[in-house]
């Protein structure tokens, strides 16, 4: 089963079952609860996940722009069954960007500690090179999307239709 979830990750696409079978010997797999939360926004982070099972809501603070407001935790995305998240802190050993919370009963992850990955990373050049090659197509795609976000809710903002708005 694990294999099989290895197989269904973005992240791990264009790996052969040998190179998948290295990446299973390092994860963890983790089930989980719905509204367990995985880690916080603005902490420190050592792992990334990838979903196997189930699904896990992505929530960012205003408060923690210093700014004092009545606004909760939004989430910002429901990540799903394949995908990737928590590689931004494992990648740059920054905070983490947000808060990372199960959204539904009997998830399962599967975890990667970041000195697995980055010793595996190392031992295998071509494996290391693929494997964070896709890390990178995640990030960008999440990147656009987030500037997609941005733009619509400046638009939103200033009152000003955009090209996708005007009839």
């Amino acid at each position: 089963m694990l294999l099989s979830n290895l197989r269904d990750a973005d992240v791990f696409y264009n790996l052969d079952p040998e190179q998948l079978d290295r990446i299973a010997e390092i994860c963890t797999e983790r089930h989980m609860e719905k509204g367990t939360v995985l880690f916080e926004e603005n902490h420190p982070g050592g792992e990334m996940y990838i979903i196997a099972q189930g699904s896990v809501e992505i929530l960012v603070d205003p408060a923690m722009l210093g700014l004092q407001t009545d606004v909760r935790p939004t989430t910002v995305a429901t990540l799903r069954k394949g995908q990737l998240f928590g590689e931004m802190a494992l990648v740059d050993e920054g905070l983490r960007s947000a808060t990372a919370r199960v959204a539904e009963e009997d998830t399962l992850l599967l975890a990667i500690q970041r000195q697995d990955l980055f010793a595996l990373c190392e031992s295998d050049y071509r494996l290391g090179y693929q494997v964070m090659r896709n890390i990178v197509i995640d990030l960008a795609f999440k990147m656009r999307s987030t500037n997609l976000m941005v733009r619509e809710q400046a638009l939103w903002r200033t009152g000003k239709p955009n090209r996708h708005t005007q009839q």
